[in-house]
């Protein structure tokens, strides 16, 4: 099937029909939807089963005039029966090569029921946790959305869409909805045209150039415009500029949301102002209703019409919709499978982050005695947000460590709730039974409904009355240990300090609990790094490390009454350096930078070496590299793993640069005692950045020097300085 195939259908298609297939709805009744098919709708919510799926296929194929196979689509976000790690403890892996696995067996899991389209991934660069979406990606660092969302690409749909286990990737939300006002859900954005092309955009250039095809609409504004009708970046930029053929879809009822952002009037004025901005397919089912359609060809030109029609009949074509629509029900995976699960658990313990470990708490020695407390410990609330009711569900971590450490008493006391309203006496008895107890383990965090879609919140601390355990427990003088379940970073500074050892282990879904036990008793090893940094406070955010530099940038942290302070006790006084950029009640800096983690060796960073310290502009812009290369060390007493991060500063530029940007990253494994050479190259595109300002507006490299840090976070030291000479 070709080109022409596509252009007789469109030519032989009635203007109701081709509105039909221009939108997507949902309803939970089976004969609705069917009568909706009927009347030409051409994109369907998933039915629950193949079965129900491949009727709905066989109605539109075989009781529509021209037969036309139907989208199917469903939010597979991190899994389908086998629930993966959240997007955002899966970019703390720092292992791009996992999120393909996890996206081609989610894939493979969803087509099975006949799925043939996921709204996966989202590759919105987050840099507020109070919005509650900063689950769903990547974290705050644009080379991880990129490098992430481009894998995911590649694993919902291989070389080939029309193979079996294959589905179409659409990369949401174009763009900015991850720069939210106060993080609140669906709220205004507004930014400059140097951050949206620094920093918004390019994850989004990314998954297309590795094939994603669809783009979903994000529900925020851009400049006053909502990105529903926003031809700029619709049209200008995502066609016009980038090339991009497939298909944007609105987000659920997006296209009507603009009547309450106040840019339309009506559904009818609605519909018209997004499909003039470039949408390709309505979430809403508002074209055509009850039969009958909404808009005429003398309102919506039919160039934009068929223009939009052309590519979902495209995409159909290459799902291979045409040939075959169906999927066999005995094939169907039901539950996740032994297979999918070993490697559910094997990322998982990729995924979790060992944010501290003093005097070598962890792994457990296996006490004689361990108490487990708090509201995550008995529960089997690990999944995550973006689950559906058919997902393998899990078990809970009490009942994996009385398994997996039949010599030891595992107790039970559950010291706190999630949301509150808690007795003391719930801490209280915890802290009675941990004094009978070699070691305790704090399982606190956030359960699952906290996160996701509508769940923004604007206190960061652990919901309910989790602090008060952990101060219970922290008085006793039992040794302890606190393991975060938590679908964004959380603030921790109220009780951090007084934990000898922090797990953060996010929601990892199924095989949660077996990870987490694995983790705690050594049988892995935690290696994963923070995609996003820990504020000190929920006033603090939005913070991310690679921020601009202020033009009073702050050298001393805040007190919280810097009239009280005694130079003789804490050395120089805050209202020494008052006059910079901080809180004047907050230190400085986040609890713990972006790309932190340990695990259970400690790794040295030496003999940085650069191949060249200087490079001619015109040179880089024809392909030159620098080559750097760095000796990782284990000086540890057990093997492990680690991220070597590099990140790099442009020491002056016409546009004020940030402090560091992450450019390159890999992981390394050693042995106790082992070294070893790690090797980066920093092209062109490592040390440019956008301007309108350049003499050809875009990414440009300027001439000058530049700092180049390797290490284990992005609080990494200095390896080595590089120039770039205008020189021939």
């Amino acid at each position: 099937m070709n080109d022409q195939f596509v252009d007789d259908l469109l030519a032989r298609m009635t203007w109701q029909e081709k509105l039909g297939q221009l939108q997507i709805t949902y309803h939970p009744d089976a004969g609705r939807t069917r009568d909706l098919v009927s009347a030409g709708m051409g994109c369907i919510f998933w039915q629950g089963s193949a079965e129900a799926t491949n009727a709905m296929q066989r109605h539109a194929v075989t009781h529509t005039r021209l037969g036309i196979p139907l989208l199917v689509g469903l939010d597979v976000i991190h899994g389908q029966r086998t629930i993966f790690p959240t997007p955002l403890a899966l970019a703390a892996s720092f292992q791009p090569e996992l999120a393909e696995v996890v996206a081609r067996i989610s894939g493979r899991e969803a087509a099975s029921g006949g799925v043939n389209w996921t709204f996966s991934p989202m590759v919105d660069v987050s840099r507020d946790p109070r919005w509650g979406r900063v689950v769903e990606g990547f974290g705050e660092d644009v080379l991880l959305n990129s490098t992430f969302g481009a894998a995911m690409v590649r694993g919902y749909q291989g070389d080939d869409l029309a193979a079996a286990g294959a589905i179409a990737a659409c990369a949401k939300h174009f763009v900015g909805y991850g720069h939210a006002e106060g993080g609140r859900d669906y709220n205004t954005t507004d930014m400059s045209e140097y951050r949206l092309r620094n920093t918004y955009l390019p994850p989004f250039k990314a998954v297309l150039e590795a094939g994603a095809a669809t783009v979903m609409a994000a529900f925020n504004t851009i400049d006053g415009v909502p990105v529903h009708a926003n031809g700029r970046l619709l049209t200008e930029v995502l066609r016009e500029e980038w090339g991009f053929e497939g298909v944007v879809v609105g987000d659920a009822d997006g296209v009507m949301n603009l009547i309450p952002h106040g840019v339309a009037a009506n559904p009818s004025e609605a519909l018209l102002l997004a499909f003039r901005a470039g949408l390709t397919v309505e979430m809403g089912g508002n074209l055509v209703k009850d039969g009958i359609h909404v808009l005429t060809d003398a309102e919506l030109s039919p160039t934009v019409v068929d223009d939009a029609v052309r590519r979902v009949l495209t995409l159909k074509v290459a799902l291979g919709l045409f040939d075959d629509p169906y999927v066999d029900p005995e094939r169907e995976i039901l539950e996740a499978t032994p297979e999918h699960r070993q490697i559910a658990r094997d990322v998982a313990a990729s995924s979790m982050v060992l944010l501290k470990n003093d005097d070598a708490l962890l792994p457990l020695a296996e006490p004689r005695r361990i108490l487990v407390t708090g509201p995550h410990a008995n529960s089997t609330d690990h999944l995550g947000a973006w689950v559906q009711s058919f997902a393998t569900p899990s078990g809970s971590i009490v009942d994996e460590l009385r398994r997996r450490l039949p010599e030891t008493e595992v107790m039970l006391s559950l010291g706190a709730t999630f949301l509150g309203g808690d007795e003391p006496s719930l801490a209280a008895e915890a802290a009675s039974r941990a004094s009978e107890s070699d070691l305790v383990v704090v399982f606190v965090g956030e359960p699952s409904n906290l996160s996701g879609e509508a769940a923004s919140r604007s206190d960061l601390r652990l919901p309910g009355q989790q602090e008060a355990l952990i101060h219970a427990i922290a008085d006793t003088g039992v040794p302890f240990i606190v393991v975060i379940e938590s679908g964004r970073p959380l603030a921790l500074s109220e009780w951090f300090h007084r934990a000898p050892a922090v797990l953060q282990a996010w929601h990892l879904g199924t095989e949660a609990p077996h990870a987490i036990v694995s983790a705690l008793t050594g049988r892995t090893a935690p290696s994963g790094k923070l995609p996003v940094s820990l504020p000190r406070s929920s006033s603090q955010v939005p913070i991310f490390y690679s921020h601009e530099n202020t033009g009073r940038p702050a050298t001393v942290g805040g007190q919280l009454e810097p009239t009280k302070w005694d130079p003789a006790l804490h050395g120089p006084n805050n209202v020494d350096d008052k006059y910079s950029s901080k809180y004047l009640d907050l230190d400085l800096g986040p609890l713990l930078p972006f790309g932190h983690g340990l695990t259970y060796t400690r790794f040295e960073y030496s003999e940085a070496r650069v191949s060249t310290e200087t490079l001619s502009l015109d040179s880089l812009r024809h392909g030159a590299t620098f080559g750097l290369e760095i000796t990782v060390t284990n000086v540890g007493e057990r093997a492990g793993d680690e991220i070597v991060q590099l990140y790099v500063h442009d020491l002056v530029a016409h546009r004020v640069q940030p402090i560091r940007v992450l450019r390159k990253f890999s992981q390394v494994h050693l042995e106790a005692g082992e070294s070893r050479s790690v090797s980066f190259h920093l092209c062109f595109e490592d040390l440019a950045f956008w301007s309108e300002s350049h003499l050809t507006p875009g990414f440009d490299v300027e001439a000058g020097a530049f700092d180049v840090f390797i290490g284990g976070s992005s609080d990494a030291a200095l390896a080595t300085r590089i120039e770039v000479t205008t020189a021939p």
